[in-house]
């Protein structure tokens, strides 16, 4: 009896997994003629927050990522420990050289300064704040590689998840703040050569205007040199046609 359960629950766990593997992309791009959505305002409900300051190793800078308290179900996961009941106060996660989460803003203070600056005033979502510690050994300069949306490119009114996510890069005191990758390409990863002083990185261009990123579309291969004054971007094909 007991086998014959496990069997019956495994055969309607593959079933599910197959309903899931059959749903579609969700659209991460609306080519809509209409007006936009306009960007939804703040809810005035929603109360700003910072986590205690990072300090990457090496640097003098700290680092305060901003963003809005979190409120989940029961079932819901989040970010660092710092939970009362099913509100987070917590809005990251720090693991030596690297901030993760879902944020609004990182601010910036000298450790012998009172005074912060934000690095934008722009509204974006941040994901990732990568310092370049082994970069920053070989050669003294000190930058951040960030992973983050920076439009509501499915126009649904907000800047999240579902909308294309871009590369930005900035030095370690948030100044210099620039957009690595293309216009509408989404990032699809990169990566750090010491040998040469570059990032490499990939992105996807929606070139059958389906909204969505899939096989069909187009991959852009790119590098940039992390010493040059402006962080000059290069297109490079390694695939050839």
């Amino acid at each position: 009896m007991k086998k014959t359960f496990v069997l019956s629950f495994a055969v309607i766990g593959l079933l599910c997994f197959g309903c899931k593997e059959k749903e579609k992309p969700k659209p991460k791009v609306s080519y809509k003629e209409t007006a936009r959505t306009p960007l939804k305002k703040t809810d005035s409900t929603q109360i700003k927050i910072a986590d205690l300051p990072v300090i990457m190793e090496g640097t003098q800078y700290l680092i305060h990522p901003v963003g809005d308290i979190r409120i989940y179900d029961d079932y819901s996961r989040s970010y660092g420990s710092s939970r009362t009941n099913n509100i987070s106060y917590a809005i990251s996660n720090y693991n030596r050289f690297e901030i993760t989460g879902y944020f609004e803003n990182l601010k910036f203070q000298h450790i012998d300064s009172t005074a912060m600056r934000p690095l934008t005033d722009e509204l974006i979502q941040i994901q990732t704040a990568t310092y370049l510690n082994t970069f920053a050994d070989k050669t003294r300069k000190q930058v951040l590689i960030y992973t983050l949306v920076d439009s509501d490119t499915n126009q649904d009114g907000k800047v999240d998840s579902n909308d294309i996510r871009s590369l930005y890069i900035s030095h370690i005191n948030g100044t210099g703040f620039k957009k690595l990758s293309g216009a509408m390409q989404e990032l699809v990863d990169w990566n750090l050569i010491e040998a040469q002083n570059r990032i490499y990185f990939r992105t996807l261009e929606d070139i059958n205007k389906n909204g969505a990123f899939d096989k069909n579309d187009r991959v852009h291969y790119h590098y940039a040199n992390l010493l040059s004054t402006d962080w000059e971007v290069t297109d490079y094909e390694p695939v050839s046609n």
